[in-house]
């Protein structure tokens, strides 16, 4: 299942990404710090982790560093 997850965000990074306008307001940025936490916690925390922080990247919220602990 990691593997599964880690597949399909290099796929939205490399060939949907690059059509959008950069927009996210956190560093690293939101699908970054899926790839890193779904790495270190694996499929169920770190994609629960990853689906909390894009609930987040909105622009009403402040954004800035936020790296996975």
């Amino acid at each position: 299942m990691k593997k599964l997850l880690l597949i399909v965000i290099k796929f939205y990074r490399k060939n949907i990404s690059p059509m959008k306008a950069p927009c996210c307001i956190y560093t690293p940025t939101c699908s970054e710090y899926a790839m890193q936490a779904i790495e270190k916690y694996g499929a169920f925390k770190g994609g629960f982790m990853a689906i909390k922080r894009i609930l987040r990247c909105h622009p009403y919220h402040k954004g800035g560093y936020d790296p996975v602990k």
